[in-house]
């Protein structure tokens, strides 16, 4: 009997892959590493088939520690970053690299080379822009396209497929060139209510008018929890399953764990609206739900279908937080590298300071975290990162300083994405969390102090590889759609209250944090 599902997730830097019965339960997971190459600033690259390599290891090795036969896996799952795979017509790699080398096939989601046709895409006003907040990232998939065929015409008359990555690993496993529904209408301006949904005189504007051909475009999509087919004797190999396994669509990392997360509030009748999903690692996604289209400034979509069928899916976040975190301890001179080890020891510090000289243990220190561009709301991918308040302190207490003091403006840039996602008519009142940050009670507190927001952490482990499984329930035959495999595979969670006491001084630093917003576009606005 097949009543087993394998879930794979590949981020930044490594492949996932978990286990999971029909209940939800993980039986077992494993991890790899993933290259990544940085040859110059603001570049980033992956090799494909190191990440198919890592991805098949961790699948073989989570069955393994699970004790599964092939024959029970009824059905397998991707989701990824928005990465951009190419290949040549006949399916071989292709260089995006400037260093060359045909292994560098993958432009990572934060590569950032794509800037000024970001920019030029934006100041455009094209009507597409509606479903994108009005401006475009340089981590979406057009502006990345735009500079492979201006910088790199050679890899672009070569390109036979262009791949969104979790499109890349169903094609892998497949050879399907099917695509998804949740990764076009997010990341390459597919327009899912309409017909047609790709805007020929959108793609002939920015100079891409071959791009259906080139990367091997269909017109129609699959939705969440849609089949892609069985995986292929070759990809059967490599994972170490067999060919009657099924393969589902691919997710958007970030939209599989808002599917974990709120897939048993998906149901008709119940009150989506006010439960909003946050993915925290690297970065930070927060993605809500509404059952009605709702345009807005600064923040991402709204994408029709991109999980939940009938909805409309909007999408904000940070570029740089838990990868924020990280940069403090590796700057500062007590820091080292950051690793769990170290991170840990700054936190329990940071509890031995607060409670010798009571609440805020750094008052005159203040943070913006855009060190990486403002993803969300002020769609600035130029925006830059700003510490006020140093002083010549090098020891461990003050790294430990800062570290609370970015952690609070971390926490304020989710406050500030959930008070525009108000103005536009979202009523955010539980925030449902999942990702690396639950690992880190700092931020978890501050999160509901900081919103006002009951905070909801998934008891699951794993919450992204979890809603991966919920789509491949359904594309297995488990469960008929995503709400009965929501509500049947859901994991519940602890709820950490906010602290009313706490309310007026991070009231009144906010206030602080917005007023540094102001005064660093006063500088720049100084030539």
């Amino acid at each position: 009997m097949r009543d087993i599902l394998l879930a794979v997730d590949v981020g930044t830097g490594s492949a996932r892959a978990g286990v999971f019965d029909k209940g939800g339960e993980l039986m077992s997971r494993a991890v790899n590493p993933i290259l990544i190459h940085r040859p110059r600033e603001n570049h980033a690259e992956h090799d494909s088939e190191d990440i198919w390599a890592a991805v098949c290891q961790s699948v073989r090795q989570a069955l393994a520690a699970a004790a599964i036969a092939p024959g029970r896996v009824a059905a397998i799952g991707f989701d990824a970053t928005c990465s951009l795979v190419v290949r040549d017509r006949q399916g071989d790699q292709l260089s995006v690299s400037t260093s060359g080398g045909n292994a560098y096939d993958t432009l990572v989601w934060l590569d950032h080379r794509a800037l000024a046709e970001a920019d030029f895409l934006t100041g455009s006003e094209h009507p597409i822009l509606e479903y994108v907040g009005h401006f475009m990232s340089p981590e979406m998939e057009m502006p990345k396209l735009m500079w492979l065929k201006k910088n790199l015409p050679d890899t672009w008359e070569r390109m036979g497929y262009a791949f969104d990555l979790a499109d890349f690993l169903t094609w892998k496993a497949t050879g399907s060139t099917q695509r998804s529904r949740c990764t076009l209408t997010a990341k390459w301006n597919y327009v899912a209510h309409e017909k047609p949904s790709w805007k020929a005189d959108f793609l002939n504007m920015i100079g891409l008018g071959d791009l259906l051909v080139r990367a091997g475009l269909p017109e129609e999509t699959v939705p969440a929890g849609g089949v892609i087919g069985h995986l292929s004797d070759r990809a059967a190999e490599d994972l170490g399953l067999d060919t009657g396994c099924m393969v589902a669509a691919g997710l958007i990392d970030a939209y599989a764990g808002a599917l974990g997360v709120l897939g048993a509030y998906a149901d008709p009748g119940t009150d989506l609206d006010s439960h909003v999903a946050m993915i925290a690692g690297t970065s930070s996604c927060i993605v809500a739900f509404s059952n009605e289209k709702r345009p807005s400034r600064g923040l991402w979509g709204p994408y029709y279908e991109a999980v939940f069928p009938g909805y409309w899916l909007v999408d904000a976040g940070q570029s740089a937080t838990g990868a924020l975190l990280d940069h403090v301890i590796a700057m500062h001179a007590a820091g080292g590298e950051p690793n769990s080890n170290r991170h840990q020891s700054i936190i329990r510090r940071i509890g031995e300071l607060q409670q010798m000289e009571g609440g805020d243990i750094a008052p005159r220190l203040h943070v913006l975290p855009d060190f990486h561009g403002n993803r969300s709301p002020l769609a600035d991918p130029h925006a830059v990162g700003v510490i006020s308040g140093l002083t010549l302190d090098t020891s461990f207490d003050g790294l430990c300083r800062l570290y609370w003091r970015t952690c609070v403006s971390i926490a304020f840039g989710i406050r500030h994405v959930l008070e525009t996602m108000n103005g536009y008519g979202y009523r955010p009142g539980t925030l449902h969390i999942t990702g690396g940050h639950v690992r880190n009670p700092l931020l978890m507190q501050l999160y509901a102090d900081v919103t006002g927001c009951d905070v909801v952490v998934a008891e699951t482990g794993d919450a992204v590889l979890l809603g991966t499984a919920m789509s491949a329930a359904v594309g297995g035959g488990l469960y008929p759609d995503l709400a009965s495999a929501g509500r049947a595979m859901d994991a519940g969670g602890r709820t950490i209250r906010p602290d009313a006491i706490r309310r007026e001084a991070y009231d009144r630093d906010f206030r602080k944090y917005l007023a540094m917003i102001r005064h660093r576009a006063e500088l720049d606005a100084i030539v």
